[in-house]
């Protein structure tokens, strides 16, 4: 006959899946009955997430161990842990599994993000990155848009990353360390991949990468909320997130999803940054909204959030002997939007 004693010293090496504390840790065994005419063992269990996949397969293993031990007929109910505990549980677990992607703690993650393709989600992860370098922080960007990889291009990288044991050493370009799926093709070839597979090559990004210490990592998602946005959300429970759009109804009505995703994993949103929101001529000075106006605001107030910035449309200042076709000058007036920006991201991440 199974005894409640010997139930609590098989159940509290047991690991709550999802925060990976033991439930002698988080007391999760609220309450053991024991009928011992039927042999039969009820249990009252506390998670961290109940009614999920994980406590399935958990319930399984708990029923197996009891009734290995004897016990006829197994009864376990499940309940959530206070919020408080769990809350606290659930940032240690979120923290260590960040730092075990890339080797450190401290390090903020960003996921840049849009509902379509085309806005310039691109042109603001590769900024931002720039602008926060220009700030004296350690940054680093995975370009994610594994089928739509631009990153490289942008930024002028001609060169390749060095391999270093069995370590990835990322190239590095205005104090930006960079990984990107354009890297590791020839000849701009399509990348035709699963979801599987792309997942497994988003986790090599973290795992096989000397990083070294970041301030920062920002990640270059592709349009949507995909097979990648998924994993990222699963990869790094913490990450903040910028959404994209431009100024129109649509761009913005899209990039809506992106952030509502976001918010499903809770994931904060750092800001919106409306890109293309108007042009200014040279000649006049006058402004003209091509795109229209108005979807920024919309979408931050769909989002709960703020316009950490609006760009024009506008070029980079053409240098010759420093060639990156997609990157800001910090005296150039986008330049120092980005600029401003990358002081408000700091401020929402830092303090």
């Amino acid at each position: 006959m199974v005894t409640e004693e010997r139930v609590k010293e098989l159940l509290n090496p047991v690991q709550d899946p999802h925060i990976h504390k033991s439930f002698e840790e988080t007391g999760a065994i609220q309450n053991i009955s024991i009928k011992e005419e039927k042999n039969h063992v009820s249990v009252k269990i506390a998670l961290a997430n109940p009614n999920s996949a994980e406590q399935m397969q958990l319930q399984q293993e708990i029923v197996g161990m009891l009734k290995k031990e004897g016990a006829a007929t197994v009864g376990l109910r499940f309940t959530e842990l206070p919020d408080e505990q769990r809350d606290e549980y659930m940032n240690e677990a979120n923290q260590e599994q960040e730092a075990n992607l890339i080797g450190q703690t401290g390090t903020n993650f960003i996921a840049v993000a849009s509902g379509k393709g085309g806005v310039g989600k691109s042109t603001v992860t590769v900024n931002l990155a720039v602008a926060l370098a220009r700030l004296g922080k350690k940054v680093g960007i995975v370009d994610a848009d594994i089928y739509g990889f631009s990153v490289p291009d942008m930024m002028g990288i001609e060169n390749r990353p060095q391999v270093r044991g069995e370590r990835i050493i990322p190239v590095e370009r205005f104090g930006v360390q960079v990984i990107s799926m354009g890297f590791f093709v020839e000849d701009n070839s399509p990348i035709i991949w699963r979801g599987p597979m792309l997942g497994k090559m988003l986790g090599s990004f973290f795992k096989e990468v000397e990083w070294g210490d970041l301030d920062y990592l920002l990640l270059d998602l592709p349009p949507g909320t995909g097979d990648i946005a998924l994993d990222v959300q699963s990869l790094l429970p913490s990450s903040k997130e910028l959404i994209v759009t431009t100024p129109h109804p649509t761009a913005a009505f899209v990039a809506a999803r992106a952030g509502q995703m976001a918010m499903k994993a809770e994931h904060d949103i750092l800001g919106v940054v409306e890109n293309m929101a108007y042009f200014e001529s040279t000649l006049t000075g006058q402004k003209e909204y091509v795109f229209g106006e108005g979807g920024g605001d919309k979408l931050a107030d769909v989002l709960n959030t703020d316009v950490l910035g609006r760009l024009p449309l506008q070029q980079p200042y053409d240098e010759v002997e420093e060639f990156a076709p997609g990157v800001y000058q910090e005296d150039h007036p986008t330049g120092k939007i980005f600029l401003s920006i990358a002081n408000q991201v700091i401020r929402r991440c830092e303090l």
